[in-house]
């Protein structure tokens, strides 16, 4: 059976746009981080440790694959961001705060946003996205966590 699925998520990345991939990267974290609020309110922590390591494996994806070289100072701010959400994540494994959580899923579905108005402004085609009626500020980066190239 895990042949078949890892054929069918083969043959659904086939052919896709690299935000089109990107934008499923961004919702597979949301899912994670969206998962892990769930279990994490129904003190059900081992399944919201779970879900937190699926989606830090999302967002260190999104971050090893930034191209710095091209990206420039929008490649240099999503490191940051990037940096900063699995930081906050080892907070959240550690005191299982569900509002911090949220605070982390506002800032990716924010992210995945503004990587939807992208695709949007490129071909006017855009997948159904989630958008918040708030936006969150984004929290100061703490220098310590962010590492240089």
């Amino acid at each position: 059976m895990d042949g078949k699925i890892a054929a069918y998520r083969h043959a659904d990345t086939m052919g896709k746009s690299q935000i089109d991939l990107i934008l499923m990267v961004y919702d597979g974290a949301i899912k994670a981080l969206r998962d892990a609020t769930n279990h994490y309110s129904k003190n059900e922590n081992d399944a919201g440790y779970e879900q937190l390591q699926h989606a830090k494996r999302f967002i260190t994806h999104l971050y090893t694959t930034l191209d710095m070289s091209r990206g420039g100072e929008v490649a240099e701010n999503l490191s940051k961001m990037y940096v900063w959400t699995i930081s906050q994540l080892f907070v959240v494994e550690a005191s299982k705060d569900v509002d911090e959580l949220g605070s982390v899923t506002k800032v990716m579905e924010n992210l995945r946003f503004a990587w939807a108005e992208i695709k949007e402004q490129q071909d006017g085609d855009v997948p159904v996205v989630s958008q918040t009626d708030e936006v969150t500020e984004i929290p100061e980066l703490n220098e310590e966590f962010v590492t240089t190239g």
